[in-house]
């Protein structure tokens, strides 16, 4: 079962990047889960099942502020 993730989370994979970055953000949550390096920017998306079995740790990020309606 994927851990709950929020937008803004930064997760760190088990394998790194080509970069060389491990971390990445995560900035699409749906059935496929998107994701951008940070270290380069490359964006990729993931199935759920996929990210849960390469995270290796989850770090909160910043809240996002609601809009008012």
């Amino acid at each position: 079962m994927l851990p709950d993730i929020q937008l803004n989370d930064i997760v760190k994979l088990r394998k790194p990047h080509p970069c060389g970055s491990y971390e990445w953000k995560i900035v699409r949550l749906g059935a496929d889960i998107g994701l951008v390096c940070l270290g380069c920017g490359h964006r990729v998306l993931l199935s759920r099942r996929e990210l849960a079995h390469r995270i290796k740790t989850i770090h909160p990020g910043e809240p996002q502020n609601e809009p008012n309606e």
